[in-house]
């Protein structure tokens, strides 16, 4: 004879992919880059995660996160980090998103990789957040350092 035991209701659902990628309750966490294209699904989840809406980009105080959607047009994907970084703390982590390969504003991975580095931060394995964008974590280097 079998036991069922009873399923908890965060086994119900897969996991979310703001809890995947670490966004933890009572983080501020800083949207840099929103536009029309976002994906809403993934911002709500961000914010269901958190526990309070996303700051913008003329918030001005130290964050915890960053949420950057940059397109191949948006400029120079460099300076968009070291404008995302100005104001964490060591142990922040940006998350840039990037539309998939194929969609309008695809940024190739050798263009991420480069400026990544150029910037002076790690990165993880690009994983897959809705149907049109790509997440890629990224930590400064004492960040990582830490995790180990």
């Amino acid at each position: 004879m079998s036991r069922r035991h009873p399923v908890s209701a965060t086994a119900d659902h897969a996991e979310s992919p703001a809890t995947r990628l670490g966004f933890q309750s009572d983080q501020v966490v800083q949207e840099i880059g929103y536009d029309d294209d976002v994906d809403q699904e993934f911002r709500e989840s961000i914010e269901d995660q958190i526990g309070s809406d996303l700051v913008d980009e003329d918030y001005d105080d130290e964050v915890d996160a960053v949420v950057l959607w940059f397109r191949e047009e948006d400029g120079d994907l460099t300076d968009a980090l070291v404008d995302a970084i100005e104001l964490v703390d060591e142990s922040a982590v940006v998350l840039l998103l990037t539309p998939k390969t194929g969609r309008d504003g695809f940024v190739e991975a050798s263009d991420i990789s480069e400026a990544v580095e150029t910037a002076g931060l790690s990165q993880a394995k690009p994983v897959s957040v809705g149907k049109d964008w790509t997440a890629t974590k990224l930590v400064t280097p004492k960040a990582a350092a830490k995790k180990r």
